[in-house]
């Protein structure tokens, strides 16, 4: 009954086809009369004016656009990777990549997530190999199962969505470069990661872990706005961060290598507040620096390691005031563990 009523209103317009009716501003009538006060004296006119135009230049969608999908490297992946998708035999690539591959890795753990759910792969059941630099959204959305370990660097939106695997990101072999002092990721990393890992060998920009509700993470130094909304996880910086650091977190720990005493003053203290490490957060860190060298052979957590005592004390835990409150009533607060 709609369909025959929306065709019979269109019918009476003079059209056909919805196609027909794109940009026929012509066609819509003004009620002038309006009252209420929001909407009273409104003028649209200028919005909906139709300017005289060649019949022969389009005014609305006539012909489809190749956005070069069938080209993305996620589909040479995805061939590559038959064996681990369909039978979960372990596979591991080497390949080139460069920043116009964006999202690279989504389309393959869409694969995975189709095919084994939420569960996704037993971990580094896909391990890929990555040399050059990423483009946006490297390992957006990256299920359990898979590990992008990147020689080289990446753009914004590394590690978005994260969903249980594993992101690395370390200098290329033979850099003489001091990896603590360069930016290896860009803005917005990990934004709205909800569990998986990720070790960064290097700097990352502004936003780094925002809207994180359950990933755990190394990174070297950060910009401006760190952990803004976290609502879970575990975050470990080891070198400086910029301003407005915590503004709105709600939930999860952060821990900061405070080297220069200059932290307190960097941080929003609305919601958070800073205390001391109890035995368990040193097990935390301790544990994921330990993953931080496995994985990126961080010059830097080796030396924090290696003179652990000396380290350890200038470490600072941001914790939210109100996921405290809620983990001591629900006697969890002594029991939290490394996933």
């Amino acid at each position: 009954y709609v369909a025959e009523e929306a065709r019979r209103c269109m019918a009476e317009l003079g059209f056909r086809t919805v196609a027909e009716m794109v940009g026929r501003v012509d066609r819509l009538e003004v009620r002038k009369a309006v009252s209420h006060w929001k909407a009273k004296g409104l003028d649209f006119s200028e919005i909906l004016y139709k300017p005289d135009v060649h019949p022969s230049v389009a005014t609305h969608h006539t012909e489809e656009q190749d956005h070069e999908i069938a080209g993305v490297l996620d589909h040479k992946l995805i061939a590559l990777c038959r064996e681990a998708l369909e039978h979960k035999i372990p596979v591991k690539l080497d390949l080139p990549i460069r920043n116009s591959d964006r999202t690279t890795g989504t389309m393959l753990g869409s694969m995975v997530s189709k095919r084994h759910g939420v569960e996704g792969l037993p971990d580094d059941t896909i391990h890929i190999t990555l040399r050059g630099t990423a483009g946006q959204s490297m390992g957006a959305f990256l299920p359990r199962g898979i590990t992008l370990n990147l020689l080289g660097d990446a753009n914004d939106y590394t590690g978005k969505g994260l969903s249980g695997g594993r992101l690395i990101a370390r200098p290329p072999e033979g850099s003489t470069f001091a990896a603590e002092e360069n930016v290896i990721v860009g803005n917005v990393v990990l934004y709205g990661a909800t569990s998986g890992e990720a070790f960064f060998n290097g700097v990352a920009g502004e936003r780094f872990a925002i809207r994180n509700s359950g990933a755990h993470t190394v990174v070297e130094g950060v910009g401006d706005h760190c952990c803004e909304y976290m609502t879970g996880g575990y975050v470990v910086i080891i070198g400086e961060t910029g301003v407005n650091f915590a503004a709105g977190m709600s939930g999860g720990i952060a821990y900061v290598l405070n080297e220069s005493d200059a932290f307190p003053g960097r941080c929003n203290m609305d919601l958070v507040a800073l205390e001391t490490l109890q035995s368990e957060d040193v097990d935390i860190i301790s544990s994921l620096l330990h993953k931080h060298v496995e994985y990126t052979g961080s010059p830097k957590a080796k030396r924090i390691l290696a003179s652990w005592e000396s380290y350890v004390r200038q470490f600072v835990k941001i914790m939210p005031i109100d996921y405290k409150r809620v983990l001591m009533e629900r006697g969890e607060l002594s029991r939290r563990e490394i996933a």
